[in-house]
């Protein structure tokens, strides 16, 4: 998804989502991005699944006795 950063309010991005829909973003997760910006917002499977995977080690690894 992609989403154009509007303008900045203080801490917070407005970013418009589609023709005058927008969201807020925190600024600390655009520290380099500008007024105009496009960013793609993604979903990263490969690395979702490698967390779950060590999360359930863990748990894991607590439960043993």
């Amino acid at each position: 998804m992609k989403v154009i950063i509007d303008r900045f309010e203080g801490s917070i991005a407005i970013v418009e989502i589609s023709e005058g829909e927008y969201a807020e973003i925190p600024r600390s997760l655009l520290p380099d991005a500008h007024e105009g910006d496009v960013i793609d917002i993604s979903i990263d499977r490969k690395e979702t699944k490698a967390r779950l995977e060590r999360i359930n080690e863990m748990q894991e690894n607590l439960f043993e006795e």
